[in-house]
């Protein structure tokens, strides 16, 4: 047996919004939201977390940039030194220009990995969309109801309180 959901449907942002505050007042477990557009203050309104991706951005910029001022020490101070117009072989203003490209070029590759390895969206995988609905004009609510907490008619007034447009169950 698979997982119950309970979907609503809804024509504008406004009606998404307050349904997705309203859920979360009442108790019921927002699974998803999909919406064909970026909605400012639904992260707020569906209660998740500020995201670690800044974090992970950080971290692969300080490795660009302290691979590539390694590198740059190395080849320049250490394996083949060159006496170029008796400037100093470990001049680190030098190495600042190359440092900042290699540091966007990390941060930005490493960025992108970890986005979609942490969202397995990986390579091969089949595209299955749910609610192809929600790619063109409307906003889905998805509510899990594995533990059967709501109830379906509670549910369904729930989202027409929202002016839904469609509200379904299904099991996933």
């Amino acid at each position: 047996m698979g997982r119950r959901i309970l979907i609503g449907s809804f024509a504008s942002e406004a009606d998404i919004l307050g349904a997705a505050r309203a859920a979360r007042e009442r108790g019921f477990r927002i699974a998803d939201i999909y919406t064909p557009y970026a909605v400012h203050g639904l992260d707020e309104a569906m209660g998740l977390l500020p995201s670690r991706l800044p974090w992970a951005c950080f971290v692969f910029g300080l490795l660009g940039v302290a691979s590539a001022l390694g590198f740059q020490f190395w080849t320049m101070a250490v394996d083949w030194p060159l006496n170029v117009g008796g400037k100093p072989w470990n001049s680190l203003p030098a190495y600042v220009p190359v440092a900042f490209e290699c540091m966007v070029l990390f941060a930005g590759l490493g960025i992108v990995l970890t986005f979609l390895l942490r969202c397995r969206l990986l390579p091969g995988k089949e595209s299955v969309p749910s609610f192809p609905e929600a790619t063109d004009d409307r906003f889905v609510l998805v509510l899990d109801n594995s533990e059967a907490a709501v109830d379906s008619d509670v549910a369904r007034q729930f989202f027409e309180d929202f002016h839904a447009v469609r509200a379904e169950e299904r099991e996933e």
